[in-house]
Protein backbone atom coordinates (compact mmCIF):
# COMPACT_ATOMS: atom_id res chain seq x y z
CA UNK A 1 0.00 0.00 0.00
CA UNK A 2 1.41 3.06 -0.71
CA UNK A 3 1.00 6.18 1.38
CA UNK A 4 1.74 9.95 0.31
CA UNK A 5 3.39 11.55 3.17
CA UNK A 6 5.32 15.09 3.58
CA UNK A 7 7.39 15.93 6.02
CA UNK A 8 7.97 19.59 8.12
CA UNK A 9 11.56 19.30 8.82
CA UNK A 10 13.51 17.05 6.09
CA UNK A 11 16.14 16.34 8.87
CA UNK A 12 14.37 14.02 11.33
CA UNK A 13 12.98 10.76 9.33
CA UNK A 14 10.73 9.35 7.80
CA UNK A 15 7.83 6.72 9.99
CA UNK A 16 9.19 2.99 10.10
CA UNK A 17 7.99 0.05 11.07
CA UNK A 18 10.97 -1.24 13.84
CA UNK A 19 10.41 -4.93 12.76
CA UNK A 20 8.90 -7.17 10.55
CA UNK A 21 6.05 -7.77 12.14
CA UNK A 22 5.52 -4.52 13.52
CA UNK A 23 1.82 -3.42 12.67
CA UNK A 24 2.28 0.41 14.17
CA UNK A 25 5.17 3.05 13.12
CA UNK A 26 6.57 5.41 15.42
CA UNK A 27 5.76 9.12 15.52
CA UNK A 28 8.37 11.84 16.10
CA UNK A 29 7.89 15.22 18.16
CA UNK A 30 9.37 17.57 15.83
CA UNK A 31 9.99 20.51 18.43
CA UNK A 32 11.87 20.38 21.92
CA UNK A 33 8.78 20.95 24.04
CA UNK A 34 8.86 21.56 27.65
CA UNK A 35 5.36 20.43 29.11
CA UNK A 36 4.36 21.92 32.57
CA UNK A 37 2.97 19.41 35.77
CA UNK A 38 -0.31 18.61 35.37
CA UNK A 39 -1.01 19.72 31.78
CA UNK A 40 -1.76 19.26 27.52
CA UNK A 41 0.21 20.13 25.18
CA UNK A 42 0.37 19.45 21.18
CA UNK A 43 3.33 17.88 19.66
CA UNK A 44 3.88 18.44 16.24
CA UNK A 45 4.66 14.88 14.33
CA UNK A 46 6.39 16.38 11.41
CA UNK A 47 3.79 14.59 9.16
CA UNK A 48 0.86 15.42 6.76
CA UNK A 49 -0.38 11.54 5.94
CA UNK A 50 -2.92 11.23 2.99
CA UNK A 51 -4.94 8.19 4.60
CA UNK A 52 -5.57 5.93 1.55
CA UNK A 53 -8.81 5.26 0.56
CA UNK A 54 -10.75 2.43 2.93
CA UNK A 55 -8.39 2.92 5.46
CA UNK A 56 -7.83 5.06 8.52
CA UNK A 57 -5.31 6.35 10.55
CA UNK A 58 -5.58 5.34 14.55
CA UNK A 59 -2.66 6.61 16.78
CA UNK A 60 -1.77 5.47 20.06
CA UNK A 61 1.04 5.54 22.84
CA UNK A 62 4.16 4.12 22.50
CA UNK A 63 4.20 1.20 25.27
CA UNK A 64 7.33 3.13 27.08
CA UNK A 65 5.89 6.85 27.09
CA UNK A 66 4.03 7.01 30.92
CA UNK A 67 6.73 5.16 32.20
CA UNK A 68 9.34 6.57 31.19
CA UNK A 69 8.03 10.09 30.46
CA UNK A 70 5.14 10.37 32.70
CA UNK A 71 3.01 11.41 29.67
CA UNK A 72 -0.32 9.69 27.56
CA UNK A 73 -2.17 10.69 25.09
CA UNK A 74 -4.78 13.10 25.99
CA UNK A 75 -6.98 11.85 24.54
CA UNK A 76 -6.18 7.87 25.09
CA UNK A 77 -6.26 7.24 21.16
CA UNK A 78 -6.47 9.66 18.46
CA UNK A 79 -8.42 9.10 15.16
CA UNK A 80 -7.21 10.58 11.42
CA UNK A 81 -9.65 11.14 9.19
CA UNK A 82 -8.67 10.45 5.40
CA UNK A 83 -9.22 13.87 4.88
CA UNK A 84 -7.29 15.53 6.86
CA UNK A 85 -4.27 15.44 4.68
CA UNK A 86 -4.20 19.38 3.35
CA UNK A 87 -0.73 21.55 3.87
CA UNK A 88 -1.50 22.68 7.12
CA UNK A 89 -2.94 19.49 8.18
CA UNK A 90 0.17 18.29 10.47
CA UNK A 91 -0.55 15.73 12.61
CA UNK A 92 -0.41 16.73 16.31
CA UNK A 93 0.08 14.42 18.92
CA UNK A 94 -2.30 15.70 22.25
CA UNK A 95 -0.58 14.77 25.39
CA UNK A 96 -1.07 15.08 29.01
CA UNK A 97 1.38 15.37 31.72
CA UNK A 98 0.25 13.30 34.36
CA UNK A 99 3.50 13.75 37.14
CA UNK A 100 4.33 16.54 39.33
CA UNK A 101 7.46 17.37 37.53
CA UNK A 102 7.71 19.55 33.99
CA UNK A 103 8.90 16.97 31.00
CA UNK A 104 11.25 18.18 28.57
CA UNK A 105 10.29 15.82 24.68
CA UNK A 106 12.91 16.20 22.53
CA UNK A 107 13.29 16.99 18.77
CA UNK A 108 12.85 13.37 17.14
CA UNK A 109 12.01 11.73 20.01
CA UNK A 110 9.50 8.93 19.45
CA UNK A 111 6.35 9.83 21.14
CA UNK A 112 3.55 7.49 19.60
CA UNK A 113 2.17 4.85 17.01
CA UNK A 114 0.32 4.78 13.89
CA UNK A 115 -1.60 2.03 12.36
CA UNK A 116 -3.82 2.34 9.16
CA UNK A 117 -7.17 -0.12 9.75
CA UNK A 118 -9.44 -0.39 7.39
CA UNK A 119 -12.96 1.30 7.93
CA UNK A 120 -16.22 0.86 6.71
CA UNK A 121 -19.21 3.29 7.11
CA UNK A 122 -21.98 1.85 7.62
CA UNK A 123 -25.77 2.89 6.69
CA UNK A 124 -28.52 3.39 9.39
CA UNK A 125 -31.22 1.60 9.69
CA UNK A 126 -33.23 2.79 12.46
CA UNK A 127 -35.72 0.20 13.87
CA UNK A 128 -37.70 0.24 16.86
CA UNK A 129 -37.37 -2.77 18.42
CA UNK A 130 -33.74 -4.90 18.85
CA UNK A 131 -33.15 -8.41 18.98
CA UNK A 132 -35.09 -10.27 21.78
CA UNK A 133 -32.21 -12.01 23.42
CA UNK A 134 -30.26 -9.27 25.40
CA UNK A 135 -26.80 -9.78 27.08
CA UNK A 136 -28.37 -7.46 30.31
CA UNK A 137 -26.54 -4.40 29.43
CA UNK A 138 -23.36 -3.10 30.79
CA UNK A 139 -20.82 -5.98 32.94
CA UNK A 140 -23.38 -8.43 32.81
CA UNK A 141 -20.85 -10.87 31.75
CA UNK A 142 -19.79 -11.49 35.01
CA UNK A 143 -17.65 -10.52 37.85
CA UNK A 144 -14.01 -10.73 38.54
Amino acid sequence: MDIKIKRIDKSLPLPEYKTVGSIAFDLYSREEIKIEAKSLALLPSNFIIQTPESHGLILSARSSLAKKKGLMLANGVGTIDRDYCGENDEILISVYNFTDNQVLVEKGERVAQGMFVRIDQGNWNEVDKMAENDRGGFGSTGSF
